[in-house]
């Protein structure tokens, strides 16, 4: 039988064992049965001890594109047509003047003057030279190089630099306004390239911004997609990327890549109150680049389809007065005479609610899916008129210039 009585030896024992106990606790390990019983702290300090998930590290994507991505040069004329008091802007089509959406691209268009005096000033003589600095990369191992329209829009001489410092002068293949894209050629071949990415980035994605700030060059940030299909007034097919990776001016044109290196869009234009990064940027979608760049490839520009319809979105009332259980669809406000809806059949007042099958959310939806398809090419529409649906089927025309 054990003494009751404890002696200093029996008590400096208790002590240690105590110790042990608690050390074995927070390493997580095994205590002997009799001396811890298991509870909730004890489960808590476990879990605590669990290795903490590290964040991705970007240092490998960027290695294998980095060498892909350029900054662009360019020389441009009558450079008083493209600036004014605010800072360079670019051409955005279908803004009217005092367009809220107008300063989106006032704050963007890409460069620094050589000649310009003091920001909010203007010189008595218009100045008639001045260079414009943004980005791009290539898509082809034989020279072909994506960037904005905006970057070498009035340019007369374009220049690339890669990654390496190596420059080379580049020509404009074609540009798109309406999209803002534009593809440049540089003589050569086994250039480094980077791939457009098949898959829509999700919300909540990582991805990586590489370009030219400032005219800094190869400058890398990261963030992740912040939105999709943003509409900010820029034109007829706004379907932008919303990201919060920083962008500043001199990205214009640049890739935003996923963590597979591939590009999920080329970043176009930032909204910020000051010109600088507020952590809001757009990028146009790599499924849109695909499409423009293959255009601009074979043509130098763009065919549109074209069904001739001006439509107006439906708005609550209006599905409720015709019928619709949601405001949902194209009301068509106008069916142009001769064009290929209304010698469909295709009436002011009904409303387009799906192309070929798809359904349509909203008027933008309908240009959007038009002028994807390629003139000659038929393509059914499902209209809402008195009450119920019908379809029709016409063939696409090719858009007309100036539309």
């Amino acid at each position: 039988m054990l003494d009751k009585v404890s002696t200093p030896a029996r008590k400096r024992t208790a002590t240690w064992l105590g110790a042990a106990a608690v050390a074995a606790l927070i390493a997580g390990g095994a205590v002997e049965s009799g001396l811890v019983a298991p509870n909730a702290a004890h489960a808590e300090l476990r879990s605590m001890a669990q290795p903490v998930q590290n964040v991705p590290s970007f240092a490998d994507v960027i290695e294998r594109v980095k060498p892909a991505v350029v900054s662009v040069k360019v020389k441009v004329q009558n450079v008083a047509d493209r600036d004014d008091e605010d800072g360079p802007r670019f051409s955005a089509p279908d803004l009217p003047p005092g367009h809220p959406m107008e300063r989106f691209f006032r704050q963007f268009r890409e460069g620094e003057r050589g000649d310009r005096g003091d920001r909010g000033q203007r010189r008595e003589q218009p100045r008639r030279f001045g260079q414009s600095m943004g980005s791009g990369f290539f898509v082809s191992a034989d020279g072909y190089i994506v960037t904005n329209n905006h970057v070498v829009d009035k340019g007369s001489e374009v220049e690339i630099t890669m990654d390496d410092g190596k420059t080379l002068d580049a020509k404009v293949v074609g540009t798109d306004p309406k999209t803002d894209l534009a593809l440049l050629k540089v003589e050569g071949s086994d250039f480094p390239y980077v791939r457009l990415a098949g898959q829509k980035a999700r919300i909540g994605d990582w991805v990586v911004a590489i370009g030219n700030p400032f005219g800094l060059g190869g400058t890398v940030t990261a963030g992740i997609v912040s939105a999709q299909h943003r509409d900010i007034g820029a034109g007829p097919y706004d379907d932008f990327i919303q990201i919060d990776a920083s962008v500043n001016r001199g990205n214009s044109g640049g890739p935003t890549f996923n963590l597979a290196g591939e590009v999920v869009g080329v970043n176009t234009a930032i909204f910020s109150p000051s010109g600088g990064n507020v952590g809001i940027a757009f990028a146009i979608p790599a499924s849109t680049v695909e499409t423009v760049v293959a255009s601009l490839k074979e043509n130098g520009s763009v065919t549109r389809g074209f069904i001739g319809v001006q439509m107006q979105p439906v708005t609550k009332e209006i599905a409720e007065a015709i019928g619709l259980k949601e405001p949902k669809g194209a009301l068509v406000a106008e069916a142009m005479k001769d064009g290929p809806a209304a010698k469909a059949g295709v009436k002011t007042g009904d409303t387009i609610v799906a192309v070929d099958g798809q359904p349509i959310n909203e008027a933008k939806d309908l240009s959007r899916k038009v002028a994807n398809v390629a003139p000659g090419k038929s393509l059914s529409l499902t209209l809402w008129r008195d009450g119920k649906e019908r379809n029709v089927t016409l063939e696409v025309a090719s858009q007309p210039k100036g539309v």
